[in-house]
């Protein structure tokens, strides 16, 4: 390839990967990350020894080239756990992915009952043109089900009610799911030819967490050239006659540097990223301005407990706490709690920043903690210590309108010769790591080819369930 002026906004997956795939090539440049450390929310925090993921990450894919790219990175030392992960919900727990028999026998004969009647109902009437979640999951499962299992988790993640929330995140976390399916297989077994084999019953992980693999990465693109700059924030992209020619950054010091560049990679907000471009257009800057985030902190628990219960994770569906999830790191790998004896969890809390959530002091947040846990009788074992874990902008919002103003958005940025969104701020998109880093992945085919990838196509239309039909 031709010798490019590359800068690469963000050391997270997208990055790190763009980065990576680049330095196969013979190209270098310089990533600018605006935190101390690098994996954004795959990152892996440390507190005494006690390891932290932020919010979870399975390494499986569907992906062959993700799958490569694991295998590079971090050769020879990936571990494959079990996976198991349940909803937590009236006291009980039910398998997730929702399992009929399970279910059925959780909510008893009567609600078991009311459940089918509502799903009937909705697939004989059901509602035309879903326009938010609330619509779209009532049709797929029926009021009541959706009453149970979906509405509580969904507003504590995202903060607004669930006619607020675009019918997009619905299709695509959700789509593939098929009650009446699940119901004829508990009861008559698969059918015949079409056996549904899970592609998640195990996972792959690196032994101390993301973290490790991601700053393997770093390592590995620093030694092939690649400079780093952590703890500066990119304020702005230069474009000039429809082309990149460079950004500036603000330093630790708080002065501004101006780096030139032909070619910029970008995983910031994609908020953050139009706003700070001169000259956008009215239409696009007031569609940029209504993208909205949710927020999110981790308070991790150390109890006094060699083990509590043998999920990776828990949905915790129950409204009386604000809690959304909870991790066993021990269950993730051995090797994330340094003391056997002890379990540590962490309990997850979807805010917004600058909320009363978002700004208690970390006591309190500790105490708390502790406090829902044993309220739900999760808790079982007494307190040794906590830490808690804050992470803006961890989730683009689905909110109603959302994808049309993203189109706006999209269409103009495409325009800009240079410059590639990749990741999940990068474009605005919830997708799962595996998804960030192939953006990242045809975003670099992209410019090394000169071909017409484009890596929004990326997870269009993709479906979340994670099973293949054999």
């Amino acid at each position: 390839m031709s010798d490019p002026q590359i800068a690469i906004i963000g050391g997270g997956p997208a990055g790190l990967t763009a980065a990576f795939e680049l330095a196969k090539h013979g190209a270098a440049g310089t990533i600018i990350e605006a935190d101390s450390v690098v994996g954004g929310i795959s990152r892996t925090e440390e507190r005494d020894g006690y390891r932290f993921d932020i919010g979870g990450h399975r390494f499986f894919t569907k992906a062959a080239e993700v799958q490569t790219l694991w295998d590079e990175i971090l050769p020879g030392k990936m571990m494959t756990r079990p996976r198991l992960s349940r909803i937590f919900y009236d006291g009980k727990f039910y398998d997730y992915p929702l399992n009929a028999r399970n279910a059925l026998f959780n909510m008893g004969f009567t609600t078991a009952a009311a459940c089918m009647i509502s799903y009937g109902l909705a697939k004989a009437h059901p509602i035309s043109n879903p326009r938010n979640f609330e619509e779209w999951v009532t049709n797929q499962f029926g009021a009541k089900l959706y009453g149970m299992f979906f509405k509580a988790y969904t507003e504590k993640v995202w903060g607004i009610p669930c006619s607020e929330i675009g019918a997009d995140w619905a299709a695509q976390r959700i789509k593939g799911l098929s009650l009446g399916e699940a119901v004829r297989n508990a009861i008559f077994g698969q059918k015949s030819g079409k056996v549904v084999k899970t592609l998640i019953d195990e996972f792959r992980y690196p032994p101390f967490g993301p973290g490790q693999l991601w700053q393997a990465c770093a390592d590995a693109v620093v030694e092939r050239g690649w400079t780093l700059v952590k703890n500066t924030s990119v304020k702005s992209v230069i474009v000039e006659n429809g082309h990149v020619t460079g950004l500036r950054a603000t330093q630790p010091d708080g002065t501004d540097i101006d780096i030139a560049c032909s070619h910029v990679f970008s995983s910031m907000p994609l908020r953050e990223l139009v706003c700070g471009i001169d000259g956008v257009p009215d239409d696009v800057a007031a569609a940029a301005r209504s993208l909205k985030y949710r927020d999110f902190l981790t308070v991790s628990l150390v109890l006094d407990a060699e083990s509590l219960f043998p999920d990776n994770w828990i949905y915790i569906h129950s409204p009386e706490v604000n809690l959304g999830r909870i991790q066993n790191f021990k269950n993730w790998s051995p090797k994330m709690v340094p003391d056997q004896s002890k379990t540590c969890l962490g309990l997850e809390y979807f805010c917004n920043e600058g909320d009363d959530v978002w700004r208690s002091p970390d006591d309190k947040l500790v105490e708390m903690a502790y406090k829902e846990l044993s309220q739900i009788n999760l808790a079982g074992g007494s307190l040794d210590k906590g830490y808690v874990v804050r992470m803006p902008k961890a989730y683009p919002v689905y909110d109603t309108g959302y994808s049309e103003r993203l189109s706006t958005i999209i269409n103009w940025v495409k325009s800009i010769e240079g410059l590639y969104c990749v990741g999940r701020n990068g474009q605005h998109r919830y997708n799962n790591m595996d998804h960030s880093m192939m953006t990242s992945v045809i975003a670099v085919r992209s410019l090394v080819t000169g071909e017409k990838l484009d890596p929004w196509s990326v997870n269009e239309d993709a479906e979340y369930h994670e099973t293949s039909r054999q």
